[in-house]
């Protein structure tokens, strides 16, 4: 069974997150949220507690597939100081495992050289903080290992995307079904 890892912070934006839990859950995918705050409840940017699944001191992420970042504020922030996760990123980027993010979290990805030639995509305004990469106005961007998305309004098609490239096309358009969402390709 595949495997991702969510991460959770303080001020992220809970439809980013649990939209990706919720889809993927469905899709078959394991799915691990992840607190990086050192509390096991995670209050997101509109002050929804979240109880993560696990502590990010507590997990051995050596059998993942995916990393997936939520944005929000101060969310994102939160995320992208966090040191552990820091190493993390690099690591599996170095390796060619798949790593994704959605509205501002990007940025993260960009402040650490992630996106270097790559196509990507970010909440407006962030475009400055994708560092070398050719930046789009798509809703979704995929390219090589790494998936982008744009925010809260993309959720869906971002669920869906990371669905089709860890367990299929067939998959995806599935779960789309199931959910009614008519504006998936």
């Amino acid at each position: 069974m595949a495997k991702v890892y969510i991460f959770l912070a303080n001020g992220y934006e809970e439809i980013e997150g649990l939209t990706v839990v919720d889809l993927l859950r469905r899709a078959g995918i394991e799915v691990v949220m992840v607190s990086i705050s050192g509390d096991i409840f995670v209050t997101g940017s509109h002050n929804i507690i979240t109880k993560a699944d696990a502590l990010f001191e507590n997990v051995d992420f050596a059998d993942a597939d995916m990393l997936v970042l939520p944005g929000g504020m101060p969310g994102t922030n939160n995320l992208k100081a966090h040191e552990g996760l820091d190493l993390l990123l690099k690591e599996f980027f170095s390796i060619g495992k798949r790593l994704a993010a959605i509205c501002a979290a990007p940025i993260i990805l960009g402040s650490k050289g992630l996106l270097m030639g790559k196509n990507a995509t970010c909440y407006p305004g962030h475009e400055g903080a994708l560092t070398g990469a050719h930046v789009t106005n798509a809703a979704v961007v995929e390219d090589g290992n790494i998936i982008t998305s744009k925010g809260m309004g993309t959720a869906i098609d971002f669920s869906l995307s990371l669905i089709k490239n860890i367990v299929g096309e067939t998959e995806a358009v599935k779960i789309a079904r199931a959910i009614q969402y008519q504006y998936y390709n």
